[in-house]
């Protein structure tokens, strides 16, 4: 065994004007879940624990996009969505369509351990949360006055938003001239904040955890690749992974599983995977991943401008990043 190893992403694809006190804001926040995580590492706790308590960490700040300040739905709501994975056993739970539970990672992690399926979303999701016992609170806990306004600009531009904190500079026109394109739809910026957590702890056993609340202004119901077992997390004895950036491309590659099928397939390194994933599988889309192997080793890659990422290893590296 290499010893343990973790990686926290806040999402792949940043605005390159980004202000330098939201660049710090979201290093400080990195850097805290990493060190939380580093800790809970050193006390021995298992890397299934260690991803949920990172990723709840993530999900409680409203910097990023998952939990409390979730992108809104085009109705003005909130539909978060999460999934978490065990490398020992390849047990899983994911969830959608998630509007009152306070921690949706929590909650796929209930789905994992108490129930007898792998993902419930919407209200069936929300009368399970309500059963085994889950926070709740009121939708209006997640909408911050940021995302209010960004919903709104979003509908005047007609589009969607991926990333509702980025500064609009002007408006949205200089970014529509050259749109991105999702399913062949164009999109007007792409930028979004998934956040995620994978772990390889001290005896060598794999976890990976991804939250969201996905786009602003998407449809109501639509799902993306963060809850998707294989698109938006993977974990097996080998590695874990988590993913984020276009959901649709991520899902159309499912990313995070053939990281783990090229190491076993092609006998890949880690990182090795991680490059060859990002350059072969995502076509024309736009994504980053993390991911940890059970030797210890951590690695991370992305095809956009940056990704919000930090990484710490049990020898003493540690790092915390946006851009190349």
């Amino acid at each position: 065994m290499g010893g343990w190893a973790i990686a926290v992403h806040g999402g792949a694809g940043v605005d390159p004007n980004l202000p330098a006190k939201r660049q710090e804001e979201a290093k400080q926040l990195l850097t805290r879940c990493l060190n939380i995580g580093i800790s809970a590492l050193r006390s021995s706790l298992p890397a299934i624990d260690v991803v949920e308590l990172v990723v709840r960490e993530l999900e409680s700040d409203p910097l990023f996009n998952s939990g409390r300040g979730s992108a809104l739905t085009a109705n003005g709501t909130v539909e978060m969505e999460a999934s978490i994975m065990d490398g020992d056993g390849r047990r899983c739970g994911a969830v959608s369509g998630i509007s009152t539970v306070k921690n949706p990672i929590s909650l796929a992690r209930l789905v994992m351990d108490k129930s007898p399926h792998s993902y419930l979303a919407f209200s069936g999701a929300e009368e399970f949360a309500k059963q085994q016992g889950a926070e709740m609170v009121d939708n209006e806990y997640f909408i911050t006055e940021d995302n209010v306004g960004m919903l709104k600009l979003a509908k005047e531009a007609n589009t969607i938003l991926f990333d509702y904190r980025i500064p609009i500079h002007d408006s949205c026109a200089a970014a529509v001239e050259s749109p991105i394109h999702m399913n062949g739809l164009p999109l007007s910026i792409y930028a979004p904040e998934t956040v995620g957590c994978v772990v390889v702890d001290g005896q060598g056993r794999c976890a990976a955890a991804t939250s969201t609340g996905g786009l602003m202004n998407k449809m109501t119901g639509r799902i993306g690749d963060s809850p998707l077992i294989g698109a938006g997390t993977y974990a097996d004895e080998l590695c874990g992974v988590s993913c984020t950036g276009e959901g649709e491309a991520i899902i159309r590659g499912t990313l995070a599983r053939d990281v783990a099928a090229v190491m076993e397939y092609k006998e890949l390194g880690l990182q090795d995977a991680v490059d060859y994933v990002i350059k072969k599988r995502l076509d024309k889309g736009f994504a980053g991943l993390i991911a940890v192997s059970n030797k210890g080793e951590v690695a991370y890659g992305f095809n956009c401008n940056g990704m919000f990422r930090g990484c710490a290893t049990e020898d003493g590296f540690m790092e915390v990043g946006i851009w190349e």
